[in-house]
Parts: C-alpha cells; sequence; structure tokens
C-alpha cells in the first residue's frame, strides 16, 4: 500500500522572507520530491500539507496544480494526490532523456567554460565528498545538482536545463533507494572525468563522462524496489 503522508515528512527548506505562501508550498514540496524524501506511490492531501506547512489550503492546490504540471504529482479522482509509482519502463525513458539531454546541455556550454568555473566546479565537487563521506544524503543530491546545473548554466543561451530539471524532478522520488547505497553509488567519481574533460576542452570525453555519472549512479537502482523492503 502506498504510504500517506503524516506528521511533519518534508525536509526543512529556506525558501526566503519575501517569499509569498503559494512559493513556500511549491518550493518546499518540490525540494522534498527532489531529495527523494516522498517515496514513488505516496498520498499526499491538501490538509495534511496545510498543517505542516502552516499556509492556507489555496497556496497548496496552486503548488499541487504546478507540481502536477511538471508530471512530478498525478491528480486523482477523489481529490487526493500521488507520487506517481516508479515502473521499470518509465524510469528507463527518464534516464534515457537525462543521457541525451544533458549530454546536449554539455557539449553546448563547454564553449562558454573558463578556468574560473572550473574551479568553482572543482570546488562543489570537493564539498559532495565531504557531504557523500559523512552520509549526508540530502546534502548530495543538492550539491550533485548543483555541480551539474552551474556546467549547463554556463551556455547564456541555454533553453535545456527546465527540462533537464523536470527529469530530475521525476526521478527525485526513487532517491530514497539510493540513499541506503550512498557511498556504493558514490564509489566511482565520474565529476573528476568530468573536470579533466573540461580543462582539456575534450568535447566527446565530457559526453562520455556525463553519460558514465547519470548510468553507473542513479541508473544502476531498481525502481521497483519499495523503500520498506
Amino acid at each position: 500500500m502506498p504510504a500517506v503522508l503524516g506528521g511533519p515528512r518534508l525536509p526543512e527548506y529556506h525558501t526566503g522572507e519575501d517569499a509569498t505562501s503559494h512559493e513556500v508550498a511549491y518550493r518546499r514540496l518540490r525540494h522534498a520530491l527532489m531529495v527523494g524524501a516522498i517515496a514513488p506511490g505516496d498520498a499526499i492531501t491538501i490538509q495534511q500539507l496545510t498543517d505542516e506547512l502552516g499556509v492556507s489550503a489555496t497556496p497548496v492546490r496552486e503548488a499541487l496544480r504546478q507540481l502536477g504540471s511538471e508530471n512530478a504529482l498525478t491528480m486523482l479522482k477523489n481529490r487526493r494526490i500521488r507520487v506517481p509509482e516508479m515502473t521499470r519502463a518509465r524510469f528507463d525513458e527518464l534516464v534515457s532523456l537525462r543521457c541525451n539531454l544533458e549530454v546536449y546541455a554539455a557539449r553546448q556550454a563547454l564553449a562558454y567554460v573558463n578556468n574560473i568555473l572550473i574551479d568553482e566546479l572543482e570546488r562543489i565537487d570537493f564539498l559532495m565528498d565531504d557531504a557523500v563521506e559523512a552520509g549526508d544524503w540530502e546534502a548530495t543530491v543538492l550539491l550533485n545538482q548543483q555541480f551539474h546545473s552551474g556546467l549547463y548554466l554556463a551556455n547564456p543561451g541555454q533553453l535545456v536545463m527546465p527540462m533537464i530539471e523536470s527529469l530530475w524532478l521525476q526521478l527525485g522520488p526513487i532517491l530514497r533507494i539510493a540513499a541506503r547505497r550512498q557511498r556504493e553509488i558514490y564509489m566511482i567519481d565520474h565529476h573528476k572525468d568530468i573536470l579533466v574533460a573540461l580543462r582539456a576542452n575534450d568535447g566527446d570525453r565530457l559526453a562520455t563522462a556525463i553519460e558514465a555519472d547519470i548510468r553507473d549512479g542513479i541508473a544502476r537502482l531498481d525502481p521497483e524496489v519499495r523503500v520498506d523492503e
């Protein structure tokens, strides 16, 4: 049976003092999905979210509608909301899309990469190493996303980042499975290969390293294993 969100389940996420109620609801819930705090198949109710977030039902509904349009949530007929189940076919397609879009984004960004950016990405990777060593899964996920987005956003004309973030969001819920295997998944650090490729301005090596980073990480998971198994 899918779990129902009840009690404090959403991790803390600072949205800024000027954030509207809708922004608070959207960012907190999006963050929770992105870092795997809610598993595939979990059900959510508006009342549970209003109680936890301390906002009214209207901004919660708006946030849920927005996340539904991003394919992160499914609206059920009984007005309940559920994180979509992750089938093998859906998982394989999402991973394949990640590989294709992120390799494309990296190649397009390569012409705009400089040593200052590479040094910053290296700094992020060192922080990620520390997070893995400390067993801090949430920090590991966020730093990994920061590393990749930092590279792709080097291209000032990029249009692909919203699509990539949508894929991260849809894959996020299965990261609860990955959290139990954090050290195994990050045993091979392909970020180092990415950095070497960037310093050499080698597009083919960069593409290989990006795809290996994705496939040797999340792609090795079994998406149909329940978190409580």
